[in-house]
């Protein structure tokens, strides 16, 4: 078949579910993007292409999708129609587990029973989401021997307070235990009712690093490979962002050469790419080296590996470089990283322009080679350890715990070499260079220095390692449009001046000027004014708050403006507000709907992950509540890195990269207000530079129809002379 031939194919697809869904109401911009899903996936040259052969044809759909399109099915049907067709598959990325979720458990059982062709979809998710059980049983009976890492970021001599979080943990591994014998749970971290936070899950977590696949002797019924399993003879694969990236290279999803690849939420993308690429290294504690160099050289001698000998010797090495960089920091930066800690974390020193001072250049290189050296070493005892294990079969346990107290460490040691390399990189004459910065914070009774590295440009990262092996891909979000333009999310994204890139705009049905009003609140403080701009903010809120009747969010920007509006709340009002801070967030919601749903009045305050992937319809939030701009935080050594770069290159970093981030996260939070047709709904925001400053009315441009209305200090609307 033709491109066009193909794409009508996958369009009736789609006809013929909408058709066959009984309470379907009619939804043009929904088949608006389903046309442009078709074609884009219908152009798209599939396969590895002959050396000799012409460029093979890419297309690449970025769709903005308003809230109550139903992009899930505008994308999904027409894609996996084309997919059968093709004989290949689909791959479907999210940002969030929620999605990811909903599409498995939801939209996608619910398609496979409309369309006229059965296929298959299967749900993938990082080794570290899944349990791995060598590491649970070990652990659940309480530390065995000297080399267990429960508590990889402790010093010892913390008494009984230790001894007592010892227990703790023993008591929850043993829980987790139990549950996993007696299927109560399946081994998803995720789908546990109170999901560790990471310190707790991360001993227990499967690691590709630490695992010896099917020779370990549970293998047979690991939770991970059993999940893998299911994405063999799978048609479509939900994932997310971060394994995506994880994963290139990998034969863990399907090749992007030979797919058709769906990323939802993509204004996440370029945030997913910096995370995916930044690194950094501890220079203060360094005992697990210690930890590290005997588990090698004992295991080493096990399997015969001669290279051990030299393993203490660099052990040592990096001990001390670790120790010389940290006093050479402390000694260069030491006024800087011993400011009291504020707000936005640990306090930190940045290297401007990314270039290192002569000192460290040395250490840096000595740290790098010899973690590389150190590395080789471990692989060494890896492979030799891997080969034992296949040919013993019957001592398989012991080995492949053997491998995993290795595998535990090793990940620290890659960091080193990571860090210690991207620190020392030096851009090209055309090129922007690294993020670096170092920190210092107080962990107990221990001052921690770190350092630090991130690439800046996430459009670069992804057009190297994404789009480079994309053939077909359509990327869709209700927020790719900053102050209604594409131009930002595409020099983020790296499809910037793309030709296999097309843009569209499919507008929501909703009547955002008849269901929702936006009010611009003045305050008498200057924002710039913390102080005086919060208790101003918490004064008019307070009054604003006296009418809501059933459900409301209130979103804040730091977490010391979040205290002083719940700490001047009068007593009544107190009691109808749940705050982020204290009460986990399924807890918090849970309680939230119940409080609405019994008839009563309750309120969220949250904070910036609140203001997006919320999903609260009708009376469950009749109001939304902005306390101030979403700026990014003011010290974002990143985002620092970058506008430094920007302006060294004669461009504005506040008009190119600060107004249209702050724009997206803005209609993300002001989106949280109307989530159907019949929702009627309040978004109040009390930052006058929305209506005082130039880029105000940009933002301004970049948020849903609503009927606007301005208010004084006094809460008074004012009409417009």
């Amino acid at each position: 078949m033709s491109s066009s031939p193909l794409a009508a194919y996958a369009l009736q697809a789609f006809d013929a579910v909408v058709a066959a869904d009984v309470g379907f109401r009619d939804r043009p911009g929904q088949r608006q993007m389903a046309e442009q899903v078709a074609r884009t996936f219908a152009e798209a040259a599939l396969g590895k292409a002959d050396d000799d052969a012409a460029e093979p044809v890419r297309s690449i759909a970025v769709i903005q999708a308003g809230t109550g399109v139903g992009k899930s099915l505008a994308y999904c049907a027409p894609a996996i129609a084309l997919a059968l067709a093709r004989h290949t598959r689909v791959l479907i990325s999210t940002a969030t587990v929620a999605l990811q979720e909903q599409l498995v458990n939801k939209d996608l059982p619910a398609l496979a029973a409309q369309m006229p062709q059965p296929f298959r979809f299967a749900l993938a998710k990082g080794r570290g989401r899944y349990v791995c059980k060598l590491k649970l049983n070990r652990v659940a009976g309480g530390p065995a021997d000297g080399d267990d890492d429960l508590f990889e970021d402790e010093e010892p001599g913390e008494g009984f307070a230790r001894r007592n979080t010892t227990e703790a943990r023993v008591h929850l591994y043993a829980d987790m235990a139990h549950a996993l014998a007696h299927a109560s749970w399946d081994g998803d971290r995720d789908t546990l009712a109170d999901p560790p936070e990471p310190e707790l899950w991360n001993p227990v977590a499967a690691d590709a690093r630490s695992c010896t696949g099917r020779h370990c002797p549970l293998f047979s019924n690991c939770t991970y490979y059993d999940k893998r399993k299911e994405l063999v003879g799978a048609q479509v694969i939900v994932a997310n962002h971060d394994l995506l990236l994880s994963s290139l290279g990998s034969r863990l999803l399907p090749e992007l050469d030979h797919c058709l690849l769906v990323l939802d939420e993509g204004h996440h993308l370029p945030a997913t790419a910096l995370d995916q690429f930044a690194c950094s290294m501890d220079l203060s504690r360094t005992n697990w080296l210690d930890r590290l160099a005997a588990r090698v050289v004992r295991i080493g001698g096990l399997v015969n590996v001669s290279e051990v000998a030299d393993v203490y010797r660099l052990s040592s090495q990096l001990k001390q470089t670790l120790s010389d960089l940290s006093r050479l920091v402390m000694d260069l930066y030491g006024a800087q990283l011993k400011e009291v800690k504020g707000a936005w974390g640990p306090a930190r020193a940045r290297l401007p322009q990314g270039v290192l001072p002569a000192t460290l250049e040395e250490p840096l290189r000595l740290l790098s080679v010899t973690a590389e050296s150190y590395l080789a070493c471990v692989a060494t005892v890896g492979k030799a350890l891997r080969a034992e294990i296949r040919d013993k079969p019957d001592e398989a346990r012991r080995l492949s715990t053997l491998y995993a107290q290795i595998g535990m460490l090793a990940p620290r040691l890659e960091d080193v070499y990571n860090t210690a390399h991207l620190l020392l990189q030096a851009p090209g004459p055309d090129e922007a260079p690294a993020a670096k910065w170092f920190t210092c914070d107080v962990v107990g009774e221990f001052i921690v220095v770190k350092a630090h590295a991130s690439p800046i440009l996430p459009g670069a990262t992804l057009r190297t390692h994404l789009w480079s092996a994309v053939r077909g891909a359509v990327i869709t979000s209700a927020t790719l449009t900053s102050c209604g333009q594409f131009d930002f999310f595409l020099r983020e994204s790296g499809l910037q001046g793309d030709p296999a890139a097309v843009t569209l705009e499919v507008d929501s049905p909703f009547d955002f000027a008849a269901q929702g009003r936006f009010i611009t609140s003045e305050t008498a403080a200057d924002p710039k004014d913390a102080a005086a701009f919060n208790a101003d903010v918490a004064r008019a809120l307070i009054r604003d708050l006296r009418e809501v009747r059933h459900g409301a969010l209130a979103l804040f920007t730091s977490r010391e403006q979040l205290r002083v509006t719940v700490e001047a709340l009068p007593g009544d009002l107190r009691d109808v507000v749940l705050v982020q801070t204290e009460l986990p967030r399924a807890v918090l919601l849970k309680r939230h709907r119940e409080r609405v749903e019994a008839g009563g009045v309750s309120v969220i305050f949250g904070m910036q992950s609140f203001g997006e992937g919320l999903d609260l319809p009708g009376q469950l939030c009749e109001s939304v509540f902005i306390a101030k701009l979403p700026f990014a935080p003011p010290d974002d050594p990143v985002g620092e890195a970058r506008a430094e770069w920007l302006r060294a290159v004669g461009r504005d970093p506040f008009t190119e990269l600060v107004v249209p981030a702050t724009a997206m996260r803005l209609a993300q939070w002001a989106g949280r207000a109307i989530r159907t047709e019949t929702d009627q709904a309040f978004v109040y925001c009390y930052d006058r530079r929305l209506t005082r400053t130039g880029y105000g009315k940009r933002l301004m441009q970049g948020l849903p129809p609503f009927t606007v209305v301005r208010h004084d200090a006094q809460g008074r609307e004012v009409v417009a002379g």
